[in-house]
């Protein structure tokens, strides 16, 4: 059972850098596909990043490109994102996703609806 826990946000300025991290206790993340997205308020969750189970291939929102990284230490059962160069409108709370399936060269992976597993989310404020 993948179970998911996001740790790593925080309050910082705009230009600084924050790295979120996503630990599957369940012990089962090198099993899965993950992904990064977003929900800012009032607004729908939206997808910020993915990688394969092997961490091979990934992919990125054109927002956040050349800003965000994604990454993944399937030993520790722990994924990443690497966030610099914030802005305001990063602000968001941030949420892990995991799925089985393998969705490399489709659209899917930028769907929420894609993902059985999520973890609870974590806060990201950019200040100005």
């Amino acid at each position: 059972q993948v179970q998911l826990v996001e740790s790593g946000g925080g309050l910082v300025q705009a230009g600084g850098s924050l790295r979120l991290s996503c630990t599957d206790s369940g012990r089962t993340f090198s099993s899965n596909s993950m992904a990064w997205f977003r929900q800012a308020s009032g607004k729908e969750r939206e997808f910020v990043a993915y990688m394969t189970r092997s961490g091979a291939s990934t992919a990125y929102a054109d927002s956040v490109k050349g800003r965000f990284t994604i990454s993944r230490d399937n030993a520790k059962n722990t994924g990443y994102l690497q966030m610099n160069t914030l802005k305001p409108e990063d602000t968001a709370v941030y949420y892990c996703a995991a799925d089985r399936g393998g969705y490399w060269g489709t659209s899917d992976y930028a769907d929420v609806r894609t993902y059985r597993y999520w973890g609870q989310g974590t806060q990201v404020t950019v200040s100005s």
